[in-house]
């Protein structure tokens, strides 16, 4: 399984929701389950972002498809990066 690190800014649709329902949060993670991607570490963050995801897929396309079905939605921006625990990066280079 692949890390990724997911970066989230709700729209304002987006915050309406959480405002009236904020366990749509762990709702939304269930999803993401179901669609290959398992949910590690979750915070809720301040400045240019509202979330900070650590998540594992099998794959880039897993992810892809998680995005484009999230994105659709209209609810919130993403911005996913691929990640590396710096050991591996560090064996990598060796």
């Amino acid at each position: 399984m692949a890390t990724y690190i997911v970066l989230s800014t709700l729209t304002d649709e987006g915050r309406k929701t959480i405002k009236q329902n904020p366990e749509r949060i762990l709702q939304v993670n269930k999803e993401l389950e179901q669609m290959g991607v398992k949910v590690k570490q979750q915070f809720a963050v301040l400045g240019p972002y509202d979330f900070v995801n650590i998540v594992e897929a099998p794959d880039n396309e897993t992810m892809m498809r998680m995005s484009v079905e999230l994105g659709s939605r209209g609810s919130v921006h993403l911005l996913t990066l691929t990640a590396m625990p710096v050991e591996e990066f560090i064996k990598k280079l060796k």
